[in-house]
C-alpha cells in the first residue's frame, strides 16, 4: 500500500487509545470463533444428512416411543426401499460428563442404512454374532484409548435394567470411521436384542425408525403415506428428512443459531461504538495535520482513503489476533469434548465472514470521520489549528 507507513504511524500515535480498542476487537473474534465452532457442532447433523432417508418419530415428541410392529408396516409402504430403527440410550461412561450417544440397533440393518460407516467385514461379523457386543466410532476409541476385546460398562440415566441395576457393559468387537469428514463417530451401537431382553421397562418399542426411500420414488409423498397409514391411532407418527430431524434433536439443547446470533449482535454493536468513537476521536486531533495534508497535494479520495485504512487496520490486527487464538482454543474444546459435543469445529466458511466482517466493521467504525476528513476545508481547518 502506497500510504501504509503514514497510516501505521497515525494508527499509533495514541497507543493507550490505540491498544484499548484492539484489546475489544479481539475479544469479540475471540468470541465469534469460540460461538462459531461451538454452533457448527450443533448443526452437523444437518450439514451431512442424506435426502434420501427420512426419520419416523411420535408425532407428540421425539421421546415417546414407537411400536417395533411399525417396522414391517412401514416396509410394505411403495417407496420405502428399507426400513432400520434405533433409540437413545443416554447413558455415561465413568463419570457423568463422559456422555456420547448410545444407540441399540440391529447391527446389519443399520450399517447398510449409513454405508458412509465403514468397518472391517470381521469386527460387524463379531459384533452381530455377540450379544452383548458393541462397536464405537473412531473418536470415542481415541478419546477413551479404547481397544477391541474391552470390556465398557456404561451407566445407565434413563433405561434399567430388568434386575434392577444401572450398569450395562459390553465387549467391544469393532471400530468404524466416517467417509464423510464433516459427520461424527463419536458414537457406540449395541444390539437392540439384548436391550430389549434386559431393559426393565417399554419393551416391543423403539425411539424411531430410518427409512431410505426406493430410487424414483417422491420423498414427500412416501413421508405423507406413512403418517397416513398411523393416522388416528395411539401412536400416530410425523416423518420428515434426516436434516429436520437432525434440527429438532439439537433443539432440544435450545436454539443455539438465535443464542449465538443475539451474542454476536450485541457484541458487534458495542464494537462499533468503541471503534467509531476512536476514530471520530482520532480525526478531530488531526484536523491541522489533515489540513497540511490536503495543501500538500493529497487529494480528497486519499485523505478518505487514509482514514479509512485506519480504521480497517485496527480491526484487523485484533480480529486476525482474536480469531487466531480462537481457532486454537476450538481445537482444544474439540479434543476434550469431542465424546459429549462432537463436531465442534471453526469451518473456512466461518473463518472467511469473521474477515469479512473485520473489513466491513472497519469500513462501518471509520466511514463518518473519513467522510468529515475529506470534506475539510483547508482554510477553515487552520484557522482552527
Amino acid at each position: 500500500m502506497k500510504y501504509f507507513r503514514l497510516v501505521w504511524k497515525n494508527v499509533w500515535r495514541k497507543k493507550i487509545r490505540t491498544s484499548l480498542t484492539i484489546l475489544s476487537v479481539f475479544v469479540a473474534f475471540l468470541l465469534f470463533a469460540l460461538l462459531s465452532g461451538i454452533g457448527y457442532a450443533f448443526k452437523g447433523g444437518v450439514d451431512v444428512a442424506d435426502a434420501e432417508r427420512l426419520i419416523v418419530i411420535h408425532k407428540v415428541s421425539l421421546i415417546n416411543p414407537l411400536p417395533m410392529s411399525y417396522l414391517n408396516r412401514i416396509a410394505s409402504d411403495d417407496g420405502v426401499h428399507s426400513v432400520t430403527h434405533a433409540s437413545w440410550f443416554g447413558g455415561f461412561y465413568q463419570e457423568p460428563r463422559n456422555q456420547f450417544g448410545q444407540f441399540p440397533v440391529e447391527p446389519q440393518a443399520y450399517f447398510d442404512m449409513y454405508p458412509e460407516f465403514n468397518i472391517p467385514d470381521e469386527q460387524l461379523e463379531a459384533f452381530k454374532r455377540n450379544r452383548t457386543g458393541a462397536v464405537v466410532g473412531q473418536e470415542l476409541a481415541t478419546t477413551y484409548g479404547w481397544e477391541i476385546g474391552d470390556r465398557i460398562p456404561i451407566q445407565a440415566t434413563i433405561w434399567t435394567k430388568a434386575d434392577g441395576g444401572r450398569t450395562w457393559e459390553f465387549d467391544l468387537e469393532g471400530i468404524f470411521s466416517s467417509d464423510d469428514p464433516r459427520g461424527s463417530t463419536a458414537l457406540m451401537l449395541f444390539q437392540h436384542d439384548y436391550f430389549e431382553e434386559a431393559r426393565a421397562f417399554a419393551k416391543g418399542t423403539v425411539g424411531w425408525y430410518v427409512l431410505r426411500v426406493a430410487s424414483g420414488a417422491d420423498p414427500i409423498q412416501v413421508a405423507s403415506a406413512i403418517d397416513l397409514q398411523f393416522a388416528n391411532s395411539p401412536n400416530e407418527t410425523k416423518t420428515s428428512t434426516e436434516a429436520a430431524f437432525a434440527q429438532s434433536f439439537m433443539k432440544q439443547y435450545g436454539n443455539i443459531a438465535l443464542i449465538v446470533t443475539l451474542i454476536l449482535g450485541a457484541v458487534f454493536f458495542t464494537l462499533l461504538l468503541v471503534s467509531g468513537n476512536t476514530m471520530s476521536q482520532s480525526v478531530r486531533e488531526r484536523i491541522s495535520e489533515l489540513a497540511v495534508l490536503k495543501t500538500l497535494g493529497f487529494g480528497d479520495r486519499a485523505v478518505l482513503g487514509i482514514v479509512l485504512s485506519e480504521s480497517v487496520l485496527i480491526m484487523l490486527m485484533g480480529g486476525l489476533l482474536g480469531l487466531g487464538l480462537g481457532w486454537v482454543l476450538v481445537q482444544g474444546i474439540a479434543q476434550q469434548m469431542a465424546a459429549f459435543l462432537p463436531g465442534v469445529f471453526l469451518s473456512p466458511t466461518a473463518i472467511a465472514g469473521a474477515v469479512a466482517m473485520m473489513i466491513g466493521a472497519g469500513i462501518l467504525a471509520g466511514i463518518f470521520p473519513a467522510l468529515k476528513a475529506m470534506r475539510l476545508s483547508i482554510v477553515d481547518a487552520l484557522a482552527r489549528a
